[in-house]
């Protein structure tokens, strides 16, 4: 193994363990990341209490497997869904209702999405109940008064990871590929490739091993074609960060009939999603604009 006797062996690439654990946390670019989490769940839950929303909603069978459905005024609406980030092990739906605030609103149904975490659920097992949620909602579409050819999904972070690997080819029960499925995906701050991260910090409550990395790693098993997508950072991310969505964005580019590319320079890993449903920003309108949504 190489080794920089000034910083230690290097474990991957050219960072030692220090190093990869800080490219990977990324907290370490914002002065304090309860600012943002505490924002997530007080705006959520203002929004709850403004708007009407179905809370709890079963998908699956375990008590984690729930929804909260936001309708839209009319029927025949496209469908906004969001898959909350905290690196597989952190937050919940009930953070996660904040994108609803102007999507609504301005004609679109909105869904928020919970799985279970780790250590207490493997990440297979994740994958597998947000697909089984996604499944959920095409399939009750009419019941909610959704357009089911106006299906869009988001994620951030750890989200934006499960909502990839829901586009790939390999798991719809009905064998249509999610292309046909889904009409686009918005991913914010990603991790698509989750070899670096096996080894560091994150991994501990994770356990995955090379094998289990390489087969949740999306970008290293993209079907041949993919729905319209925005792929999105903030400017202040780490490395690691920016190569994982570069790299994301570069292998997507012939797979999708448009790949939309937004770096974000004022914003972080955190506050990215604040923008998804404000149309005055480039995000935000991207969003819009996929949806078919007009501003207010």
């Amino acid at each position: 193994m190489p080794e920089d006797t000034a910083r230690g062996p290097l474990v991957y690439g050219a960072y030692d363990q220090e190093a990869l654990d800080r490219q990977y946390s990324p907290s370490s670019r914002v002065p304090d990341i309860t600012v943002f989490l505490d924002e997530y769940a007080a705006l959520s839950e203002r929004t709850r209490n403004r708007l009407t929303v179905r809370a709890g909603v079963p998908y699956g069978r375990r008590e984690c497997e729930t929804l909260d459905f936001f309708p839209a005024a009319r029927p025949g609406a496209p469908l906004l869904v969001f898959v909350h980030g905290g690196y597989w092990q952190e937050l919940g739906k009930d953070d996660s209702s904040f994108p609803a605030r102007r999507t609504v609103p301005a004609g679109a149904a909105f869904a928020a999405l919970d799985y279970g975490l780790a250590p207490a659920y493997r990440l297979e097992e994740i994958v597998g109940q947000v697909r089984r949620g996604l499944e959920w909602l095409v399939t009750h579409a009419a019941e909610l008064g959704v357009d089911k050819n106006r299906i869009h999904l988001s994620g951030s972070s750890a989200g934006a990871h499960l909502v990839l690997m829901a586009l790939l080819d390999d798991w719809r029960p009905d064998g249509r590929h999610p292309a046909d499925v889904f009409a686009g995906a918005v991913l914010l701050s990603g991790v698509y490739d989750l070899e670096p991260l096996r080894l560091t910090y994150v991994n501990e409550p994770l356990g995955l091993t090379e094998r289990t990395a390489r087969l949740m790693s999306p970008v290293r098993r993209l079907p041949g074609r993919l729905p319209p997508l925005t792929v999105a950072l903030g400017g202040v991310e780490t490395e690691e960060f920016r190569r994982q969505h570069d790299e994301l964005a570069e292998a997507v580019a012939g797979r999708s009939p448009a790949v939309r590319n937004l770096i974000v320079p004022h914003r972080n890993h955190f506050d990215l999603p604040f923008d998804l449903d404000d149309p005055a920003t480039d995000l935000g309108g991207a969003v819009f604009r996929q949806l078919g949504l007009t501003a207010s």
